[in-house]
């Protein structure tokens, strides 16, 4: 028994329809006999007949195909199951494979089937492939011989053992089989083909299987494996040879017409490989004795109107001695042999097209011929010379089977497995059709670069392989550990509105305002929010990107340390974050205050880091050109932007952000540093295990005295009127897309009405999964994994705005924009409920106590308020009027500032995939 992948490919094939031919010197010669008689059996249907072949179907679903021809005393019985390795699950690779040769071990009525063939003389095998298993045997013609091998077949279908005895005897058995294909490097070469060049599909996987599946497969997966796919209806029986056809049939409708059709459904298949974004490669070194070098090309399935002109570009290219290659390499004295063969079948597969080159000879210049070889095809068609020998070739390998009755047994399993037997014949009668123009076309589809993938194998006696071990028990790793006693103390602390003003101190230290909160902390962790303040509406124009780029350089070496140094003084402090937002221990505080403040004063802005950080920005923007969300999002960005050129609230386009990050010098930066850093304005909160004088005293020695050299003032913002933008920017090659939408709002944090929209917003897309949107985008039209919407109200001017953002496939966009829009419609028409509300109380109150809990988010709430002139008293009387906010009210807030008609909305995707037709 073989793995009849390996062996077709082991020869020079030619491929048409999925079907394998190995050229022989047969004539047609086979008058065909009668068909079965006009007398059927009872329940069995006669179905389609082509040129001496006819099909019957059983009641259980068995498909018969029966092809007497009296001129061999033989008879071929094949059966072929439409399952492979293809149908295989995770942990179960070669177990199709492993069943073929259970098959042969006996049922109750076979006990002994090889003993049994040895006894009539009979030729038998089973093979098995991606799409199929077929067993079949060949034997003189007599209605003994012919009976016997029918109700043998009906039997082992659903009566095999299978059982685990076989399965140990047999394992060695398979083991060896595996083991010598290890031996090939063309077989090995192929399984790191297949594994490389398929993500996801199963055609990835070799037949064979992974050894570890083999050697560990339980019985209990093949005997459901079996019980599941050798049944009558996923069976195709075809008797080729000297028979009586009606007597035959009598015979198979009463030793396969007893089986029951079953009633499982068989499993669906949908996995799709996605295409292939680029060319891969990879080596295998071995020891051998050649060298090979293959390219692997995706190719469409046998079925797919191409796979014809494909298997005429294979057969003009790897053809011996008439094709290209041979004589482009072979007889040019590059390499010693070539190769040319589709790996095709149901689902989409390979065409490796490939050379062996002897041991010791250079390798790319080979690779390198043989890659312009195979892609420039199609830029020189095939010659009329070149496509009728190619004609003639698969003509004549097609004659030559149907004139064997005894081949043709076998040879039409692979046409079975694609859904229909008929396949044969319709490929031969499209021949003549098929145009030079047709193979250079179906050429250039897939030969090229970016659906490439090469595989070397490359003899080596040493390889440098790392083998890695196999893990040990969990009880194993565990042995000898003895848990620490737990010193980690933490106290219960009350993340109210009260107790957390009640715990702070507020003070004033040098130009900064501070707020420390001390609590006892698991791992006497601490949460530092240092914001400096600088500059006004005036000294910050032109300084957007020298701002930005000061701040990213100040971990890049100070004064006292190099950039490597500076990240292992942050590292034995336990300072993860940024000089401005970290996290420490209360033991290491008064340090990384020092530290910090020094990192902050005393930057040495080194040259080359200056230069990285600047092409390390400038490709980020670039990369960003094509990305859905920066397209859409600047669209809209740029739409409502209204501050001149240069004011440091402008919204800078990605070419203005480009060309000022080009125009950066090094001096400039200094500069910035030089006179807006200090800390004669700021906000600085500090919150968990630390000493509250300790930290003041650092404070105060690390920042007083530290000014900026500029003027102070808040910089506010306005909003402008703006007409209603509606935009669709292109976004080729991107397989998600991006919808975002925007309305300003005249709104303030202290306004009457705020928390009422708050809710509101909450409800409709702020509040995760669970809101109006999401429910309606993702959960009921499955339209987007995510989206919400934002509220943002001005804290210290008028300058709100409501936006909404999603992101979905290019072909969704449309139907998304439709989806927000009638939501947005629904809400204002009818409203929220009161169980919305009920709900949307209760999770907006608890998230805002679950962030107050976490020291990181305190720390920031504190900055905040410092910077607004709060404390934590406006947080609790905004909850308050969050749960005294009515339904009306909360009806009415929204109606007042959304207004659907007035919001600008951009979509970014690919515009080609946005307006092809479902």
């Amino acid at each position: 028994m073989n793995n009849s992948r390996l062996k077709h490919v082991a020869a020079a094939s030619f491929l048409l329809c999925g079907m394998s031919f190995v050229a022989t010197g047969t004539a047609w010669a086979a008058a065909a006999a009668p068909a079965a008689s006009a007398a059927l059996p009872a329940g069995v249907v006669k179905g389609p007949a082509v040129e001496g072949i006819t099909e019957y179907r059983l009641p259980n679903g068995l498909k018969v195909l029966l092809f007497p021809d009296a001129s061999k005393p033989t008879v071929t019985v094949n059966v072929t199951y439409l399952v492979g390795s293809r149908h295989e699950n995770y942990g179960e690779t070669g177990m199709a494979h492993l069943l073929e040769h259970l098959m042969f071990k006996g049922s109750p009525k076979n006990k002994s089937i090889p003993q049994e063939f040895s006894a009539r003389g009979m030729e038998f095998n089973g093979t098995t492939a991606n799409d199929r298993t077929n067993y079949y045997e060949v034997f003189q013609a007599s209605p003994d011989n012919l009976k016997w091998a029918l109700d043998m077949e009906a039997d082992r279908m659903v009566h095999s053992f299978i059982a685990r005895k076989d399965l140990d005897s047999e394992m060695t058995v398979v083991r060896n089989e595996y083991e010598s294909g290890e031996n090939s490097p063309f077989g090995v070469l192929l399984k790191r083909m297949q594994s490389v060049a398929y993500d996801w599909h199963a055609y990835g996987r070799s037949t064979i299987g992974n050894r570890s599946d083999i050697e560990n497969v339980k019985i209990d997966n093949l005997q459901a494996f079996y019980r599941t796919y050798y049944q009558p209806d996923n069976a195709v029986l075809l008797v080729a040879g000297k028979f009586d056809a009606a007597q035959t049939l009598q015979w198979i409708s009463k030793s396969f017409g007893a089986i029951p059709k079953p009633k499982r459904t068989l499993p669906p298949f949908w996995t799709v490989e996605p295409t292939q974004d680029g060319e891969r490669s990879f080596v295998v070194r071995r020891k051998g004795d050649v060298q090979i070098v293959a390219l692997g090309y995706k190719i469409p399935s046998a079925l797919q109107q191409d796979s014809d002109a494909l298997s005429f570009m294979s057969e003009i290219l790897g053809d011996t001695p008439t094709g290209r290659l041979h004589k482009q390499l072979v007889e040019t004295g590059k390499a010693a042999q070539v190769f040319s063969f589709g790996e095709t079948g149901y689902a989409p597969g390979l065409q490796i097209i490939g050379a062996v080159v002897k041991a010791g000879q250079p390798l790319e210049p080979v690779r390198e011929a043989l890659t312009e070889a195979v892609e420039s095809f199609a830029k020189t068609p095939p010659t009329e010379e070149e496509m009728e020998r190619t004609r003639r070739n698969f003509a004549n390998s097609i004659e030559k089977a149907l004139n064997d009755p005894q081949r043709v047994g076998v040879t039409l399993s692979e046409e079975i497995s694609l859904g229909d037997w008929r396949l044969l014949f319709q490929g031969r009668d499209k021949l003549p059709t098929i145009t030079s123009k047709e193979v250079a076309d179906v050429a250039a589809r897939y030969l090229k670069r970016d659906n490439r993938v090469v595989g070397e194998f490359i003899p080596e006696d040493n390889p440098q392989r790392a083998d890695i071990p196999a893990a040990p028990s969990v009880e194993e790793a565990m042995k000898g550990f003895k848990a620490k006693d737990n010193v980690l103390t933490s106290e219960v602390f009350d993340p109210s509105n009260d107790n957390i003003n009640a715990r702070t101190e507020i003070k004033t230290i040098g130009g900064l305002k501070v707020a420390l909160l001390p609590k006892k902390n698991r791992g006497e962790t601490v949460a530092v929010n240092l914001q400096l303040d600088w500059g006004d509406e005036k000294n910050l124009v032109n300084t957007q990107i020298v701002s930005a780029f000061t701040n990213q350089m100040l971990m890049r070496g100070t004064t006292k340390y190099n950039r490597e140094q500076l990240a292992d003084a942050f590292s034995r402090l336990k300072v993860s974050g940024s000089p401005q937002r970290f996290e420490t221990t209360g033991p290491n505080l008064d340090e990384a205050l020092r530290l910090v403040a020094h990192v902050l004063k005393e930057p040495s802005f080194p040259a080359a880091e200056f230069e990285q950080l600047r092409q390390q920005w400038i490709v980020g923007l670039e990369a960003s050109r094509s990305e859905p969300q920066v397209l859409a999002s600047q669209a809209i960005a740029q739409h409502f932007n209204h501050y001149p050129q240069g004011d440091v609230r402008n919204a800078q386009s990605l070419d203005e952000q480009l060309a000022a990050l080009k125009a950066l010098k090094l001096e400039d930066v200094i500069a910035f540093h030089r006179e807006y850093y200090g800390a004669s304005h700021g906000e600085l909160a500090i919150v968990g295990d630390f000493d509250k004088a300790a930290a003041s005293k650092t404070i105060a020695d690390s920042f007083n005295g530290w000014n900026s050299k500029v003027a102070y003032a808040p910089v506010l913002n306005t909003n402008v009127d703006k007409a209603p933008l509606h935009t669709m920017l292109n976004a080729p090659d991107k397989e998600n897309g991006f919808y975002t939408a925007r309305l300003n709002v005249d709104l303030n944090s202290n306004d009457a009405d705020y928390p009422a929209l708050e809710l509101a917003n909450y409800m409709f897309g702020g509040g995760s999964l669970k809101s109006r949107l999401m429910d309606r985008i993702r959960q009921k039209d499955g339209l987007s994994y995510g989206g919400g919407s934002d509220l943002r109200p001005g804290s210290q001017d008028r300058a709100g705005s409501f936006s909404i953002g999603a992101i979905a496939a290019p072909q969704n966009l449309k139907k998304l924009e439709a989806a927000i829009r009638e939501e947005l419609d629904r809400v204002l028409k009818d409203g929220f409920t009161e169980a919305e509300l009920v709900n949307a109380k209760s999770g907006l109150l608890q998230e805002r106590q679950q962030t107050r809990a976490k020291d990181t988010a305190l720390a920031g709430g504190w900055s905040r308020n410092l910077y607004l002139g709060r404390t934590f008293a406006w947080s609790k009387e905004f909850e308050a009027r969050l749960n005294a906010a009515t339904l009306a009210q909360v009806n009415a807030a929204f109606r007042k500032a959304i207004d659907p008609a007035k919001m600008s909305i951009a979509t970014s995707g690919d515009e080609a995939k946005a307006n092809a037709k479902p």
